[in-house]
């Protein structure tokens, strides 16, 4: 894949949680098990954790816990943002940016009534590194962020 194309900037999202917690086997697997279901369902191979994805991912949150901004990091990785109220597991940002799929035709290659460019990056074939992690942040929110190497989202390519 070519790094100097035109990367399309993912818009952040926000999405509101109640208090439920749900326990995951390890800290990541999540992450993990959510995006690949949804890779799966398209014929994309599994997307595996990087430790050193992961870092880079935990220290941009740590960098929110003051603000808990919703501001990309512009660094070397594909990115999706999430932030809720509560408790927030990884398992529910991955779903609530899964839901874009009903906006992506792939006949087009395009979104089609409102952004999927979340949806995209998650089942992005040519991804096969993730790191995520959260902060709670000062004002009660969590800050989520999953990083993907390498990026996808490039314009004029398929996700799948």
């Amino acid at each position: 894949m070519e790094y100097n194309k035109v990367f399309l900037g993912l818009c952040t999202l926000l999405v509101i949680f109640g208090s439920h917690v749900s326990e995951a086997r390890n800290p990541h697997q999540d992450f993990i098990d959510e995006h690949n279901k949804a890779r799966a369902e398209v014929g994309v191979p599994p997307i595996t954790w990087n430790d050193t994805v992961a870092a880079y991912a935990q220290k941009y949150a740590d960098s929110k816990i003051e603000t808990c901004e919703m501001v990309h990091s512009e660094g070397p990785y594909g990115e999706n943002l999430a932030e809720g109220y509560g408790e927030m597991t990884g398992a529910q940002a991955v779903k609530f940016w899964v839901t874009e799929k009903a906006n992506y035709d792939l006949a087009s290659n395009k979104c089609v009534g409102d952004e999927c460019g979340h949806y995209t990056q998650v089942v992005w074939r040519n991804s096969v590194h993730l790191g995520c992690a959260s902060a709670k942040c000062k004002n009660g929110w969590v800050f989520v962020i999953c990083n993907y190497d390498p990026p996808g989202n490039y314009q004029d390519e398929r996700p799948y």
